[in-house]
């Protein structure tokens, strides 16, 4: 089924946006989005991409929520990279989400760089991009301009929503927030609130790009120039989260970059300093500093159980959602413990809820990467769901 982006199915100002990210979705200033700060953002952007057919029903799309620093760009060739997607190994023809089956849609997140409404976007009130005058966000506001998407789309109820990390903080939300719209949800590597050791993590990031003296207060952009030296810094400090001790020793050990014997300096002498140094120069050429800062803060703030009187069961009580929690082994950032809290929780709100902790070596990262048990799993439930919710295969 062939869709409009910018058909007004709802009654609400909207319309497509010009963008080299398109197609974005644009709600203008009567539809605006009460964020959980009190500020009404308008107008509201917000760049997505689908992939795949929606049926007559408009009952196979599935939403993916991205992590921090990843975009709407799932699979195919990003546009500022030219890179395949983030998730090009999980989603396409006969893939665990199987674009033959399902209708994906990932959009990127408000307060993103990469289309959607964010820190780089021109305030209409000045005419000049927001910078710190953006208004901070939270997960919830992130996934209530989805929901404005979603329904944009037409869309009445996901098949499923999934994602990992950042994405899979706003899967729970999602349930918490829509679940009347969420038949299926798979939080991958997550947590529900984030702990005080990932909000020291954050914090150093946001320093160093503080530090940064192009970061200018924020204004970098109406001064012409950017902060990279504090995003690259930022970027090495998290991605070493990413990874694991294994993951690192059998990558680099302390093998030699470029060299035969030490160079007594601080040039990059070992292969792992190296491979640091590039993940932050190729980062500042995709990435803005601002969004890092609020998207950041952002997952600082998500506390799923803070609205229920702190007890996490309550915000699932009566979900009649269907689950399947994932975690990895060697995940430290986000730890197995932490998706069994969710599981408990689910359990004793008395859930349809699945659990997988998949063996890995990988860290953090496991969910992006080739792990045969993580398709397995993930086909196993989406196939189990998709026999309840009577989807038949496209065409």
């Amino acid at each position: 089924m062939a869709l409009d982006p910018g058909k007004d199915d709802g009654g609400i100002a909207l319309g497509q946006a010009e963008s080299r990210y398109a197609p974005v979705m644009r709600f203008g200033a009567d539809a605006p989005l009460l964020l959980d700060c009190g500020v009404n953002l308008a107008p509201l952007d917000i760049a997505y991409q689908t992939y795949g057919t929606l049926n007559a029903q408009r009952s196979n799309a599935i939403l993916i929520c991205h992590a921090l620093t990843l975009d709407q760009y799932v699979t195919g060739i990003h546009p500022l990279t030219g890179r395949t997607g983030w998730w090009n190994i999980m989603v396409g023809p006969g893939k665990p989400l199987d674009t033959d089956r399902y209708f994906i849609i990932c959009a990127n997140v408000i307060g993103g760089c990469i289309g959607s409404t964010g820190p780089t976007s021109i305030n209409p009130a000045t005419g000049r991009p927001y910078g710190l005058s953006f208004p901070v966000i939270t997960i919830g506001d992130m996934v209530n301009a989805q929901a404005k998407l979603v329904e944009a789309l037409g869309i009445e109820q996901l098949f499923c929503v999934i994602g990992g990390s950042m994405g899979g903080m706003q899967v729970l939300q999602w349930a918490y927030d829509y679940p009347e719209k969420v038949f299926s949800a798979v939080p991958i590597a997550t947590a529900a609130l984030h702990s005080a050791q990932n909000i020291a993590f954050h914090e150093v990031g946001r320093q160093a790009i503080m530090a940064d003296p192009d970061w200018r207060g924020g204004d970098y952009l109406n001064q012409d120039t950017r902060p990279e030296k504090g995003l690259a810094v930022a970027r090495m400090a998290a991605h070493i989260t990413y990874l694991s001790e294994a993951a690192l020793h059998e990558k680099f050990g302390r093998n030699l970059q470029d060299r035969e014997k030490i160079g007594f300096g601080f040039d990059a002498d070992f292969q792992v300093e190296s491979y640091l140094r590039h993940q932050g120069s190729t980062f500042v050429e995709r990435f803005d500093a601002n969004s890092y800062l609020y998207l950041t803060r952002a997952m600082d703030y998500f506390d799923l159980a803070a609205e229920s009187g702190g007890v996490l069961a309550e915000a699932f009580r009566g979900a009649k959602t269907r689950f399947c929690v994932i975690s990895f082994t060697s995940d430290w950032l986000f730890p197995t413990s932490e998706s069994r809290e969710i599981v408990q929780a689910l359990n004793a709100a008395a859930a349809n809820v699945s659990f997988v902790e998949i063996e890995s070596q990988k860290g953090h990262d496991a969910f992006l990467l080739d792990e045969p048990e993580l398709f397995a799993t993930l086909r196993g439930f989406l196939n189990a769901a998709a026999d309840k919710r009577g989807l038949k295969h496209v065409g």
